[in-house]
């Protein structure tokens, strides 16, 4: 089928009806007889359009038809029929709505003239094509301005609020090392030992027993025993002690006897019973 007979198919079929308004949900297609509009009546027109290409996308989505093969003879007529209306109601109009109408014109005024043999063919130019692309264009930016108008806008669909709130800054720690650790345990044996326990244990000493001690120790020499043989100092200090009271008792109750060469010479005990000429 050609151009020409499409273009003319598409006209031949009547644009959905679309109604005026909708009463409990029902829509109202015509206007009531019994309907009085005073002549004087303001008129209102609800549909407003943002420029030319935006009253020819919704014709088009209106009659629901391909953008890309467009009707223009119902097109064109439907758009002057729009523009003269909103002239009759003294709305001013910008240039870009008459110079919409020239163009529309102007296509379908070359949709009419019959075309030249060679220009026949897919190859040939379609006088439409850059009407559509222009279509095609706006409709995609007008849905990217609809997606981002659903977007939430400031001091439209929420108000700024700001809320005080003290902030709490954590500070960094250092990190532990091993000689950290070292240093640390090291101080804990320092402290350790300034608090260190020292438990005193009684020993029970006896002087009786050190002078038994004694008395055997001389009698197994059957002589005379040099003073400090009979103190072991590896015994500590209280075993000296009691040690020596128990030969000051000895010599006390006479039970041995002392003596030296001469002053400050070695000296020398033995028992009282012993015999020898030593002095």
């Amino acid at each position: 089928m050609s151009t020409s007979a499409t273009i003319a198919a598409a006209a031949a079929v009547e644009a959905p009806v679309s109604p005026l308004a909708r009463i409990y949900g029902e829509p109202l297609v015509q206007m009531p007889h019994d309907l009085y509009i005073p002549p004087d009546a303001m008129a209102v027109m609800l549909d407003a359009f943002e420029g030319p290409l935006d009253l020819l996308l919704y014709l088009i989505r209106r009659a629901n038809v391909n953008v890309l093969d467009i009707p223009m003879a119902p097109l064109t007529e439907q758009y002057l029929v729009y523009v003269e209306a909103m002239r009759s109601q003294n709305l001013e109009l910008a240039a870009d709505y008459l110079v919409m109408a020239a163009m529309l014109i102007e296509i379908k005024s070359r949709m009419l003239l019959p075309r030249p043999k060679a220009a026949v063919g897919d190859d040939a130019e379609d006088p439409r094509a850059e009407l559509v692309r222009r279509l095609i264009e706006y409709e995609q930016m007008k849905r990217a301005a609809q997606a981002l108008n659903q977007l939430p806008q400031a001091e439209r669909d929420f108000d700024w609020v700001e809320v005080w709130v003290e902030k709490t800054l954590l500070r960094r720690l250092p990190e532990v090392t091993v000689l950290d650790l070292q240093n640390a345990w090291r101080g804990l044996l320092r402290q350790a030992k300034l608090h260190a326990r020292h438990l005193v244990q009684r020993e029970e000493l006896s002087v009786r027993e050190h002078m038994t001690l004694i008395l055997r120790r001389l009698r197994d020499a059957g002589g005379f025993v040099e003073f400090v043989d009979l103190f072991d100092p590896a015994l500590g200090a209280p075993v000296l002690v009691v040690h020596f009271l128990a030969l000051l008792e000895l010599a006390r109750e006479h039970l041995l006897e002392m003596t030296q060469m001469e002053a400050f010479a070695p000296i020398y005990l033995r028992l009282t019973d012993a015999r020898g000429d030593f002095r």
